[in-house]
């Protein structure tokens, strides 16, 4: 894979995307069987087991619009000529095998796989068990695709056995075969791989996401923004959970927002501050910060201006993502410069933490750790590099 053409790389997605097309009702007919057998779930869950068309469709979109971005493999990173005349040149290189780890998100086979592909890796797909007929079907057209592109089938490989045991197998290693595991799924899952790795892995656990509303915030885009945050999809690891107002702002700010998410049926918890202005509003616990509710719950805290939004977040946050609304400017700069988060936004909704929303066609998550790779995991995060050195005789002296 490291030595195919990124031309036959890009035939396997655009293949790809033309059977999903094609399958789409065979698709979501087994989906529907697995969305009907998983009964009483939480409404988070079931939307992310679920596919629709337009989630099809979208599936379909993104394995075009990978296909459409630069190929990484062998593209240069940097160039340089030292005095003794050798050139340096650093160079992407495809990882090599990467596992993937998820849960109930059948969408999640076709992004990873198409995402570790383009890069020019293997990959092993691991799905969850309340989707595994949906990400199985998914995962074999994938592989038809690559056949019809010139490319081993072999390069994406599925694991069928619902056995527990084949995630210890994975994380294991396989005696030196995986390069690296990636985790997508909830908190339970991530820790585990994170403990029992014996190989690389990029992750991520909570979404804690939080909005501040600044005291020079405009009314209208708090609203929208908060709204958006919160309430467009609840099971999102770019949902927010946490929303926090300048004092200088509370009385202004927080009835409109507060009515607006009643409104879209969200509940409200807050501290004793916020409470006194809206008293409707349930008390907060201190566990409610550093919750990921996932659901249309939203804990909502009054801070010192940008530096309390600042620490507050330091304190409860996951460095997931968090946004700032606000028309000052140097408030904006402060926040975009001080929460150390792997996404910051300003004046625009946290729900913009996704691939597809960056120009990546799709991710395989969000990782919010400090080495490699921060933020979506699209393409280019799932190379590493190494450096070529081209020389005409030297020696060290």
């Amino acid at each position: 894979m490291r030595e195919a053409s990124g031309e036959a790389r890009n035939r396997a997605l655009h293949a790809a995307a033309a059977l999903i097309a094609q399958r789409a009702e065979a698709i979501l007919e087994v989906n529907r069987e697995e969305v009907a057998a998983a009964g009483e779930a939480t409404p988070a869950f079931l939307d992310r087991l679920t596919l629709t068309p337009a989630r099809i469709d979208d599936m379909a979109a993104a394995l075009k619009s990978i296909a459409a971005r630069p190929d990484p493999v062998g593209a240069v990173i940097a160039e340089w000529t030292r005095p003794n005349g050798l050139n340096f040149q650093r160079v992407r290189t495809p990882i090599g095998v990467i596992a993937i780890i998820y849960e109930s998100r059948p969408n999640v086979t076709i992004d990873a796989a198409a995402i570790a592909i383009k890069a020019g890796n293997a990959a092993i797909l691991r799905g969850g068990s309340e989707c595994i007929r949906t990400s199985l079907l998914l995962a074999r057209l994938f592989q038809q695709s690559l056949c019809e592109a010139g490319l081993p089938a072999t390069a994406l490989q599925f694991v069928e056995t619902l056995d527990r045991a084949a995630v210890g197998a994975l994380l294991s290693g396989l005696d030196g075969a995986i390069d690296l595991v990636i985790p997508r799924g909830g908190k339970s899952l991530v820790a585990r791989v994170q403990k029992d790795a014996r190989v690389a892995v990029l992750s991520h656990l909570d979404g804690i996401c939080h909005v501040y509303l600044d005291q020079d915030a405009d009314a209208a885009k708090a609203i929208d923004i908060t709204v958006n945050s919160k309430m467009r999809r609840t099971g999102v690891c770019g949902a927010a959970e946490s929303l926090l107002i300048d004092r200088a702002g509370l009385a202004r700010l927080l009835p409109p927002v507060a009515a607006a998410l009643r409104k879209e049926g969200c509940e409200l918890r807050g501290d004793a501050q916020v409470r006194a202005v809206d008293a409707a509003i349930a008390p907060a616990r201190e566990e409610d910060w550093s919750t990921e509710y996932l659901a249309p719950v939203l804990s909502i805290a009054a801070v010192d201006g940008v530096d309390g939004a600042i620490v507050h977040i330091a304190r409860y946050g996951s460095a997931h993502t968090d946004t700032i609304v606000t028309e000052n400017a140097a408030a904006a700069e402060r926040f975009l410069a001080a929460v150390d988060s792997a996404i910051v936004l300003c004046n625009a909704s946290t729900q913009f933490a996704d691939g597809g929303e960056f120009g990546f066609g799709g991710e395989i998550g969000i990782a919010t750790g400090r080495l490699h790779a921060r933020g979506p995991v699209g393409v280019e995060e799932l190379t590493t590099y190494k450096t070529l050195v081209r020389g005409a005789g030297q020696v060290r002296p």
